[in-house]
């Protein structure tokens, strides 16, 4: 078993690779930029350094991973940057100081159009990494021009423990049962708002739980549907469960093919819902393991026709939670993989997780 040393946040599904490395036996020391420079990225210079690519934070965080390597007890196998949207390449030089593997995990897109600047200290650190892991084939090819040394291409996973579904239906909270569920924020580009507004005008019971809808100019009409802010935890967990339908949606501004709920709706009981891409189609057996749409009209016809016929749902949702599980893409086996690729002999190659066939 190998020591890591795990430099991302705490929380989030960040914190969940986190625990899953630890699941499978390794010594984890967890070290958290964003809570170290708290104050600073949650003022108003945070949006600064955001929009600068985070250039003038970068003499901050050299000097706190120099006191990182600098203390005893960091001796690790390896070192696992997750995000990394802080980390420039100086940076990477004093981890390098360390004499072990360094490698990215990244589930967005820095070489993307959307997040403007945000990415461009990570964007100049590629090349000094050991292993880059992505979730794209656009940003696996685009970190491979700009001098990666390995890319590795994973789809996103489920969490084993956080995303496991209640043992029993009843065990659900009646606040998270709904008959079409959509869990997510809402976002200025993406039209969001626009889609569900046209699945009610199609007579489909929507129920709303997400931050920011309160700024769609749509809100008032949409506001009887909103249940509540972003879930976490088993909350999350049981308004998956306890939908009848729960709706995916990409972000195309990141060139989604697919998302974490892509993973996480069938692993945690839900019957998934989503757009009909080439990644969805290679995950899931359409109209048998999930379902897919290609614009509002078709998800309504989709809905309305599954809300009607309990046996069906329940047939799709069965084996969509089949399907999942036997497609191995839990976090402890995508990242045991990522690990044993780090721990091998570098090369210069391309790899991706196969979800089989």
């Amino acid at each position: 078993m190998a020591k890591i040393l795990y430099i991302g946040d705490r929380f989030a599904t960040s914190g969940h690779r986190a625990a899953a490395i630890k699941r499978l036996g390794h010594t984890v020391d967890v070290r958290d930029p964003y809570q170290q420079f708290d104050k600073m990225l949650r003022s108003w210079r945070g949006a600064l350094h955001y929009r600068t690519g985070y250039t003038f934070l970068q003499s901050g965080m050299v000097k706190w991973i120099e006191s990182l390597i600098a203390e005893p007890s960091i001796r690790p196998d390896a070192i696992w940057v997750d995000s990394g949207e802080l980390v420039g390449p100086a940076c990477l030089k004093v981890l390098k100081e360390l004499k072990c593997p360094v490698l990215l995990y990244n589930v967005d897109d820095p070489t993307g159009k959307r997040d403007g600047n945000r990415f461009n200290s990570l964007i100049k650190s590629i090349p000094y990494y050991d292993l880059i892991v992505l979730v794209r084939k656009e940003t696996a090819e685009e970190c491979e021009k700009l001098g990666g040394k390995r890319v590795m291409r994973v789809f996103r996973s489920y969490d084993e423990v956080e995303h496991k579904p209640f043992a029993s239906d009843q065990d659900i909270p009646a606040a998270f049962k709904s008959d079409v569920a959509f869990i997510g924020t809402w976002m200025r580009y993406e039209k969001r708002d626009e889609f569900l507004l046209e699945l009610v005008a199609k007579g489909v019971p929507i129920s709303i739980w997400g931050d920011r809808w309160e700024k769609s100019p749509h809100f008032a009409k949409l506001k009887s549907f909103w249940r509540g802010k972003a879930l976490r935890g088993r909350d999350y967990v049981a308004a998956i469960q306890g939908s009848k339908i729960c709706l995916g949606m990409l972000s195309k501004g990141n060139r989604d093919l697919h998302t974490q709920r892509s993973l996480e709706v069938p692993y945690a009981g839900g019957l998934f819902c989503a757009e009909r891409t080439s990644e969805h189609l290679e995950l899931y057996k359409e109209g048998t393991e999930a379902v897919f749409w290609s614009d509002a009209a078709e998800c309504a016809d989709i809905c309305n026709k599954l809300l009607n016929d309990s046996t069906l749902r329940e047939k799709i949702k069965t084996a969509g939670m089949e399907r999942i599980r036997a497609l191995k893409l839990g976090n402890e086996d995508v990242i045991r993989q990522i690990l044993g690729t780090i721990m091998e002999k570098p090369s210069a190659v391309t790899t991706k997780v196969n979800p089989g066939s």
